[in-house]
C-alpha cells in the first residue's frame, strides 16, 4: 500500500492531471482497477447507497465507511482517495478516521466543513462550521496521518449557502493549515470554475467533483487541467449508470416474464472479472497433486 500511496503523491508532485472514477463496491473498482487509471475515487453517497440502500445524509458510520475502504483498496491495485466526510465527528474522531482509513489502504482521505450530520454535496441545506474548527480539524488530519504521502484533501461546502468568496476564502485557509489538495464544493457556473482557479490554484492543489446532473455544469477534464486543477473525480459514472442498467433489465423480466432477447448488454468477462480463472488454476493444481499422491 506504501507503493501506492507513492506513486499517487508523486504522480500529485509532478503535476499530473488525474481522473478518477467514483467507485462504490468491489465490481466498480475491480473495473476501474483493470483500466490503468491513475486513481479512482470512493464515492460517499455510491458506497452508502450499495452498503445500506440509504441516502448520503450522514446516515453511514465510520465503521460502515473504514471497511469498505478495507475492501476496496485490498482487492486493486489503483490508488484509492476516499471520501471521509466530516471526519466522523469532533477532532479526537478526525485523528481516528485519518488513521484508520489509511490503515485500510486509503492513498487520499477527504474531509469536509459541513455541520453534522453532513448533507450529499449538490444538494441544497448543507451548512458549514466555523472556519477556525476546520482548520483544526486539516491541522489534525495532517498530524495523525503515519505517512507524509497519505493525501489529506479540504472539502469547502460553503458555496451553496454562504456564496463563492467565502468559499475560496476557506479554501485559503484549509492550504495554509497544510491540506495537500483543496476542493471547493458545487461551483454553479463554469464562471466560477474559472474564478476558484483563478484564486487558488497558485496557492494549493486543486480538485473537482464532476457530477453529472449536479448544480455544476461539466467542463471538459483538458479545460479543467489547463486552468490548473489536479484531480477531477466522477463519482457518479459508476453507481448511476449501473442502477440504470439493472432498473432496465428488471422491468424487462416482470414484463416479459424472460431475460431472452432482453436489450439491457450483459457483462460477458465477469468470470474473468471476479478471478475464477486463478480458482480454477488452484483447484487443477491441488487436484493433479492429489493424484501424484
Amino acid at each position: 500500500m506504501n507503493e501506492k500511496r507513492q506513486r499517487l503523491a508523486q504522480a500529485i508532485r509532478n503535476a499530473e492531471f488525474i481522473i478518477a472514477p467514483g467507485v462504490y463496491d468491489g465490481i466498480s473498482a475491480r473495473l476501474a482497477d483493470r483500466l490503468g487509471f491513475s486513481a479512482m475515487y470512493m464515492t460517499g453517497y455510491g458506497t452508502v447507497a450499495s452498503h445500506l440502500g440509504l441516502p448520503d445524509a450522514g446516515l453511514a458510520s465510520y465503521t460502515d465507511m473504514v471497511g469498505r475502504v478495507g475492501q476496496i483498496a485490498s482487492g486493486t491495485n489503483t490508488p484509492l482517495i476516499a471520501d471521509a466526510d466530516t471526519g466522523y465527528g469532533g477532532l479526537l474522531n478526525v485523528a481516528r478516521t485519518v488513521r484508520g482509513y489509511e490503515s485500510a489502504g486509503a492513498c487520499g482521505i477527504q474531509i469536509e466543513d459541513q455541520v453534522s450530520p453532513k448533507k450529499c454535496g449538490h444538494t441544497l441545506g448543507r451548512e458549514v462550521i466555523p472556519v477556525a474548527d476546520m482548520v483544526l480539524k486539516v491541522r489534525v488530519a495532517c498530524d495523525a496521518r503515519e505517512s507524509a504521502d497519505t493525501l489529506i484533501i479540504a472539502r469547502t461546502d460553503a458555496r451553496t449557502h454562504l456564496g463563492l468568496d467565502e468559499a475560496i476564502a476557506r479554501g485559503t485557509a484549509y492550504a495554509e493549515a497544510g491540506a495537500d489538495l483543496v476542493f471547493v464544493e458545487s461551483p454553479e457556473s463554469h464562471d466560477e470554475i474559472r474564478q476558484i482557479a483563478a484564486a487558488l490554484a497558485r496557492k494549493t492543489k486543486l480538485f473537482m467533483n464532476v457530477v453529472q446532473e449536479g448544480r455544476t455544469p461539466e467542463m471538459p477534464a483538458d479545460e479543467l487541467k489547463a486552468l490548473g486543477f489536479a484531480v477531477a473525480i466522477y463519482p457518479g459514472a459508476a453507481h448511476k449508470v449501473a442502477a440504470a442498467a439493472i432498473d432496465a433489465s428488471f422491468r424487462y423480466l416482470k414484463d416479459k416474464k424472460t431475460l431472452i432477447d432482453s436489450p439491457t448488454p450483459v457483462w460477458e468477462d465477469m468470470h474473468t472479472l471476479m478471478g475464477f480463472p486463478d480458482v480454477w488454476a488452484f483447484d487443477k493444481q491441488w487436484a493433479d497433486e492429489d493424484a501424484a499422491e
